[in-house]
């Protein structure tokens, strides 16, 4: 017991039962550190038990702002990857060839910078209710529909992007305050983004055949 302790009993008890810090307040902290360059790596490990929502955050964010084309195929990559391991119930977890990717830590502070006030206005509305969506089984669950929003992602189609990563950030949202509400909500929002983007990919993939069908 240290000194600290004698001093003030009941202080680890008390610091226990203060609520989590808001995650706008951790990738503020993160973006604020000292270094160079910042490597999802880093992320990962900052976001702890977090990681999940967290990191689903991290690559769907910037695909709701204006980014520049090819932008999806690069985060969706990553947004595969945890998604499946949220389905198979694993820590998750990212191999070196990802985790080692970085940014600059100016460029990861004005994302942040960008992002923070939406994710505090969310966060004003974030409680803890519906719990049984946070359980195992409902979580892996919740990672075979991000897995599915995250294959969308990726499709080749004009402007397809953005309803996918607003669903994401949605479930992700919600698995990080375990708000199931907000799951629930982000899963509606999930099947109207695939209902939508699938439809465009199928009628591009028709428009497709048929120009080539008239040309040959």
């Amino acid at each position: 017991m240290s000194r600290l302790d004698l001093l003030t009993p009941g202080l680890p008890e008390l610091l226990d039962d203060l609520p989590p810090k808001p995650f706008s307040a951790i990738l503020q902290d993160i973006a604020a550190r000292p270094g160079e360059r910042i490597s999802l790596g880093d992320l990962l490990e900052a976001m702890q038990g977090r990681a999940f929502g967290a990191l689903l955050i991290v690559f769907a964010f910037p695909n709701i702002l204006p980014s520049p084309p090819g932008l999806a195929g690069i985060l969706g990559l990553p947004l595969i990857f945890l998604s499946a391991q949220m389905m198979l119930g694993r820590p998750p977890w990212l191999p070196q060839i990802i985790a080692r990717r970085s940014m600059s830590r100016s460029a990861f502070a004005t994302l942040v910078e960008r992002g923070a006030p939406w994710l505090a206005r969310a966060e004003r509305l974030l409680r803890e209710r519906m719990l049984g969506l946070s359980s195992a089984a409902a979580q892996r669950l919740i990672g075979l529909v991000c897995l599915l929003l995250s294959l969308t992602l990726v499709l080749p189609v004009p402007f397809g992007n953005m309803l996918p990563s607003i669903a994401l950030c949605l479930i992700a949202l919600g698995v990080l305050e375990r708000d199931g509400l907000w799951i629930v909500g982000g899963i509606t929002s999930a099947f109207i983004a695939v209902v939508i983007v699938g439809g465009m990919g199928y009628a591009l993939a028709q428009s497709a055949l048929f120009v080539m069908r008239s040309a040959f």
